[in-house]
């Protein structure tokens, strides 16, 4: 079961089932991350079957396909990345730590020394997911 506590963003306008929605597209960063930094996608070359292969067939341009994929990515990252830095200029590698890594403020207080109180992170973070609503929509 579930024991960690789920944060509300009514001051902001934004309800509990926006707010997982917005906290599940941060926990995808390290996907999108690993997605950009390993090229795991590369094109595909044509399988020879000892069929007959016609030129006019529909093909897909996966070189394309790739290139639209990434940039998509790269545009994940940076909408992430962005709201962060905005939302706190001083905390958001914190932020992004907590928020899409999911790693407790406990945590981040001990190991990472954060230089600031539990109160004053929460209101940064809550302003993180409001400034994403809102770039998000």
């Amino acid at each position: 079961m579930d024991k960690r506590r789920h944060g509300t963003l009514k001051k902001y306008g934004i309800s509990q089932k926006r707010y997982k929605e917005l906290k599940g597209f941060c926990e995808q960063y390290p996907e999108f991350l690993q997605e950009l930094r390993n090229d795991v996608i590369s094109p595909k070359t044509q399988n020879i079957t000892g069929m007959p292969f016609s030129k006019t067939n529909a093909k897909v341009d996966e070189t394309a396909n790739i290139a639209i994929r990434r940039a998509m990515m790269e545009e994940k990252v940076k909408l992430i990345e962005e709201t962060a830095q905005e939302a706190s200029p001083d905390l958001w590698e914190y932020i992004i730590k907590s928020a899409c890594y999911e790693q407790s403020f406990y945590y981040l207080q001990s190991v990472a020394e954060i230089p600031i109180s539990y109160s004053a992170f929460f209101d940064a973070r809550r302003y993180f997911f409001y400034l994403l609503d809102k770039r998000k929509m």
